[in-house]
This record gives C-alpha cells, sequence and structure tokens, in this order.
C-alpha cells in the first residue's frame, strides 16, 4: 500500500510521490482556465524591479512549474527531516505529505508568492532544528533575521517569523541577550539596504508603503466554500491520530525531537495569525502551514502500528482531494 511504500527509504520512492503529485493535479490540468495571472512577489520587488515575472506564462505551464517547485520542496523538506532523524528512520512520508497537503486546494496548484516562501520556511525549519546543536549561534540568528526579511519581500506576512526566531531560543536556548539582538540586526540590514535603493532612485515613499499592511484592520471573515471545508476534514481527523501516536512516544523521544515539534507547532500558530497582514484573504496564505503539518502528518504515518488505519485514513484524503477537484 501506499504508506508503507514510502516508509522504506528507496530511491523509487522520488518516482512515486513525484506520481501522486501528478495525479492530485490532474483536476485543475484537466479543467484550465483560460488565463492565470501569477503574482510572483510582493509589490516591494516588482516595484522595484518594474516586471511582474511569469505574466506570460500559459495556464499549463504555470500548473506544471508549480508541480515542480512543490516536488523540490517536498525532497528538500524530506532530506532535512532524516538528516535530523525526527521520525525515527529515514524514510519518504514527508515529501509524500507535503505533496498531498500542497494539494488539498485548487488555488495552491498554481503560483504565488507563499508557494515561493515555502523554499525559506523550508530552509529555516534546517537552520531552526540545528540550533540546539551548536555552541555559538550569533552567527546563524543573524542569517536568520535576513532570511525573514527577504522573506518578506516576497510575502509580507513572513514578516511574522522574526517572533518565531525569539520563539526558537526560549526553546532551545538559555538566555543570552546577544542571540537576541543578531536577528533583528540581520533583518533590519535587509530593510535598510534596500531603503537606500529606494532613497536613490527617488522613491522613498514607495519604501515606507512597503509597510502599509501593518495597519490593515483585522478581518473578520474568510471566504471558503462548502467543498473547502468538507476536504479539511480527513487531515483534522489524522492530525487527531497524530496527537494519540505523539502521546505514546513524546516522553520517550530525545529531548531535541520534543523540543522541534513544540517549534513547529508555534509556527503553525503564527502562521494562521499573520492573515491579517494580507489586505483581502486568501487560502493560498495557508500554504505557509504546509511545511510544520507535512512533518506532523509524517511522524503519524511513520509511528502508526495499525496498518489497515493509517492506509484507510490516507487513501480517504486523496480522495476527497481528487474528488473536490471535480465537483
Amino acid at each position: 500500500m501506499i504508506i508503507n511504500q514510502h516508509r522504506k527509504f528507496s530511491p523509487v520512492n522520488i518516482v512515486f510521490v513525484s506520481a501522486i503529485g501528478l495525479v492530485l493535479c490532474l483536476g485543475i490540468f484537466l479543467s484550465l482556465p483560460d488565463h492565470i495571472t501569477p503574482i510572483l512577489f510582493e509589490p516591494a520587488i516588482n516595484n522595484l524591479i518594474g516586471i511582474r515575472i511569469g505574466t506570460g506564462l500559459s495556464p499549463g505551464a504555470n500548473v506544471m512549474i508549480t508541480l515542480i517547485l512543490t516536488l523540490l520542496q517536498g525532497f528538500f523538506l524530506n532530506r532535512i527531516i532524516n538528516n535530523f532523524n525526527l521520525l525515527g528512520k529515514p524514510n519518504f512520508t514527508p515529501a509524500l505529505m507535503y505533496m498531498t497537503l500542497v494539494s488539498l486546494f485548487t488555488p495552491f496548484l498554481v503560483l504565488s508568492p507563499p508557494l515561493i516562501c515555502n523554499f525559506i520556511t523550508i530552509w529555516m525549519l534546517g537552520k531552526l532544528f540545528n540550533i540546539y546543536k551548536q555552541h555559538d549561534i550569533k552567527g546563524l540568528m543573524l542569517d536568520l533575521g535576513m532570511i525573514v526579511a527577504i522573506g518578506s519581500l516576497i510575502y509580507f506576512p513572513f514578516m511574522v517569523m522574526m517572533i518565531l526566531l525569539w520563539i526558537s531560543l526560549l526553546i532551545f536556548r538559555p538566555f543570552n541577550w546577544r542571540e537576541w539582538i543578531t536577528p533583528l540586526l540581520g533583518f533590519s540590514t535587509i530593510y535598510f539596504l534596500l531603503g537606500v535603493i529606494y532613497y536613490w532612485i527617488g522613491r522613498l515613499q514607495d519604501f515606507f508603503a512597503i509597510f502599509n499592511p501593518l495597519g490593515y484592520a483585522f478581518p473578520t471573515e474568510l471566504t471558503l466554500n462548502m467543498y473547502d471545508y468538507l476536504v479539511i476534514i480527513p487531515v483534522a481527523i489524522t492530525l487527531l491520530f497524530f496527537l494519540v501516536v505523539l502521546k505514546e512516544h513524546f516522553f520517550k523521544s530525545v529531548v531535541h525531537l520534543r523540543k522541534s515539534f513544540q517549534l513547529l507547532f508555534f509556527m503553525i500558530l503564527l502562521t494562521l495569525g499573520s492573515f491579517y497582514l494580507n489586505d483581502h484573504i486568501t487560502i493560498n496564505h495557508f500554504l505557509l502551514c504546509a511545511p510544520p503539518i507535512a512533518i506532523y502528518l509524517a511522524f503519524y504515518f511513520t509511528n502508526s502500528k495499525s496498518k489497515w488505519v493509517y492506509e484507510t485514513l490516507y487513501l480517504v484524503i486523496i480522495a476527497a482531494i481528487i474528488y473536490f477537484q471535480f465537483v
């Protein structure tokens, strides 16, 4: 069955993950709209370079490039999780879960700033998991501050990950004020350089306009149709099973694993809470939740002992995704 196959650390699973990713986006391939206008970057970059990248792409090319990018992200995430041994044994369930989650909703299957930002999210996770093992992390935290700033230029709500950096210090490290200051220095450096460029070309007001989302009113609703809610249900049920399995393993596991899972929880909370930094809420924002939730699901599917339960759960998830793409 699917999960048992991906519990093995076998190169053939690269093909299987790619095939499942293709199957999960067949719905949009078979009913492509006449035109898709990709938005890859926030105005901070678009206004500066004056070029809208991707505007000449056909809808089919847009979806195919999205599929390729998500596969790369899935295998990148898989490599990081196996390197840190978060699942207990190396396998391909993180890549499989990631490809499943980024196919949940049709808007996820086209190019968007959160999709591009997930490269940075996964890169950040690899560095954050490494904090626990290093003696001096001031240079690492400086890099992470710069990475968050670059991510916020691609997708402004990514700025909230600055808080995650400080949370990671609380979780992994004893208090050291220098480690708390260095992420802010890294973040400020990127925006200072950007401000200098805007000043140099005489568009300082456009630079200040980048921060307008900080003053947006808190939105009160998110437009989702009934089918969007229904496709989430199997994933939510699987997360409940994950909590049961995690409870069994939590205090038996190494300290680094427990701290890493706590960090992922705060990452999800911050992502869910940062949607108000958009002038209008789009479901694409929640793509940023895909890496941490994929790790949670991969942990369940790797460590669950009830084969018929985990295989059935996954089949229900992919069946729901495919069904609601055609409804």
